[in-house]
């Protein structure tokens, strides 16, 4: 298997930065979550050198669904990284984590009243999903005596070869509004006396490993631009979305890189924002490629077991790692403890889960298990811990965080308190 090059085997181990995942597993119990910040900020400047290279107003967003742990997000804001949120919560995280409200923009179909007072308390831009929203936003503005940036979620109704779950840009998507319907939203907000349409935002999708569809994307965005520009619109960026995908079949998935993107991409918007006359800011809002594969999941095996097939039921399940039971999504596994045995036996791995369908990974050649041996499931930096929960009345794990040398934890795990944490007694049960 071909292994990026943060992680690596000595000795029959698996390491990741430098650090032995049998060291680290036993220092810290499993399950855990092991991340290397070195390659995260790897991926955010390999992103910002490629576009940068060829604009000098260029913004990038972290997608903050993809990985919500501060330690990670304060790391992309020291780079200079700022956020594409998606509730109260994410925008709370991204302003502690320390990346101004200015590089913040608060995305979403379905904002709460409460969403849209906080992104106009602290100046956050809104993308707006719907010309219901613009008006809740505007009064919600002039309550505050404010005015409020935003864009509008455009649906350029495109086809991009990933799962339908994380197509965005379908014209079926619930997201954003029918390209052929923006020019008039922004009329529209233009007549609205406490918002400021700044810019335009588009987002297709996730895990797209083909640069086409960002092409298109791009056609779509710098056409309507231009059409909005003629209109009398200021637009101050231009938000292309986020989406490239990682090769989580390490082996023989393709593997666009953000000079890949940018070689496609930035033709067609420098020839777009020419053809319109306007110089505005690029953002783009990546996130599992920032993230997915700078992280190992680590978890022991409890027991084997051959039934119609060979089972190694682990400790992490899909309380901790949905994207399979979810998406049908594929991790590569390797046995961190005997990383260069030799595969000799087919096995599922299982969860602890009371649901047939936790299974981290399905018919793997692996080497013979036993209770005890430690499994690594790659690239679970994106939607793995945030996308967790207590299911079955597991606590979740902690999080380890690499740089260099150093390792510390930058969550720590769950308690049986914890559990119980937030519930109340009914006073006819006291």
């Amino acid at each position: 298997m071909k292994l990026p090059p943060h992680l690596s085997i000595k000795g029959g181990h698996l390491y990741i930065g430098g650090h032995d995942c049998i060291a680290l597993a036993e220092k810290y119990g499993t399950p855990l979550y092991v991340t290397s910040e070195d390659r995260i900020c790897e991926h955010f400047r390999d992103y910002q050198k490629a576009l940068s290279a060829r604009y000098n107003k260029v913004q990038v967003l972290f997608a903050a669904k993809a990985n919500g742990n501060l330690a990670v997000m304060r790391a992309l804001a020291q780079l200079g990284a700022g956020a594409d949120v998606f509730s109260s919560g994410e925008l709370a995280l991204a302003l502690e984590a320390g990346m101004p409200a200015k590089k913040l923009l608060f995305n979403g179909s379905s904002k709460t009243h409460n969403d849209l007072a906080l992104a106009v308390q602290h100046g956050v831009k809104v993308s707006v999903d719907s010309l219901d929203e613009l008006h809740q936003l505007d009064a919600v503005a002039r309550k505050a005596g404010k005015v409020a940036e935003i864009s509008f979620r455009v649906n350029p109704a495109l086809e991009v070869p990933t799962h339908p779950k994380i197509a965005t840009g379908l014209a079926t998507s619930k997201f954003g509004i029918p390209h052929e319907r923006i020019p008039a939203a922004y009329r529209e907000a233009l007549a609205c006396k406490n918002v400021k349409p700044v810019g335009i935002h588009c987002h297709i999708g996730s895990q797209i490993l083909d640069v086409v569809p960002f092409v298109k994307a791009a056609e779509v965005m710098v056409r309507i631009a231009k059409e909005l520009s003629e209109m009398g619109v200021k637009l101050e960026f231009l938000d292309l979305g986020g989406g490239l995908g990682i090769p989580y079949h390490h082996d023989t998935d393709p593997a666009p890189s953000p000079e890949d993107y940018a070689k496609a991409v930035m033709p067609v918007f420098l020839a777009g924002m020419k053809a319109a006359g306007i110089i505005p800011e690029l953002w783009i809002e990546p996130g599992r490629f920032l993230v997915a594969d700078s992280t190992v999941l680590l978890t022991r095996v409890n027991s084997t077991k051959a039934a119609h097939k060979r089972f190694a039921n682990v400790d992490a399940g899909f309380n901790l790692l949905i994207r399979p039971a979810m998406y049908d999504a594929y991790h590569e596994v390797i046995v961190a403890n005997r990383a260069d045995a030799s595969l000799t036996t087919e096995y599922t791995v299982t969860g602890p889960i009371c649901e047939t369908g936790d299974i981290l990974a399905p018919d793997r050649k692996l080497p013979e298990l036993a209770a005890g041996d430690l499994i690594a499931v790659l690239d679970a930096g994106a939607y793995g811990y945030a996308m967790s929960s207590q299911y079955n009345g597991r606590p979740r794990c902690p999080e380890v965080l690499i740089h260099g040398k150093d390792v510390a934890l930058m969550r720590r795990s769950e308690t049986l308190a914890d559990l119980t944490g937030t519930m109340l007694r009914p006073p006819w049960q006291r």
